[in-house]
């Protein structure tokens, strides 16, 4: 599945209708699709205070490349059926990391591998880890 920007699509949250509401809806629909189809380690994390391109970011974890790629599709369809088209979808090709772009939140969809040699928790970490 690749789907192609539609016109005038951004990334960037210049408009007023990326609202709270709407990033917590958008990411209620991701947890969903995730969850049924039986994802691992779901996180995610508000990245609004530090970046331009998302509000938020969700990071999921898949047990083989068929297991990404029917996550990431099934995101990427309940997120449309929910309204909120896709803007792009990377990576389906390997499928060890997928990444699917829905504006104001970005899905990455990881094998454990992948995740584990990116680790994007660290990287987009807002404070720091607290220490026992």
């Amino acid at each position: 599945m690749n789907l192609e920007p539609s016109p005038g699509a951004s990334n960037f949250q210049e408009s007023p209708g990326s609202s709270k509401k709407d990033v917590q809806a958008c990411l209620q629909v991701v947890r969903e699709a995730l969850e049924d189809v039986k994802a691992k380690e779901i996180v995610e994390i508000d990245v609004s205070a530090i970046s331009n391109v998302a509000d938020a970011i969700v990071i999921a974890s898949g047990s083989s490349t068929r297991h990404v790629k029917s996550l990431a599709d099934n995101v990427a369809e309940e997120a449309r059926k929910a309204g909120f088209r896709p803007i792009g979808v990377e990576g389906e090709r390997d499928a060890e990391w997928i990444l699917v772009d829905l504006g104001f939140v970005v899905v990455h969809v990881m094998l454990p591998t992948a995740r584990k040699f990116y680790d994007l928790e660290t990287l987009w970490r807002t404070t720091p880890e607290s220490v026992a």
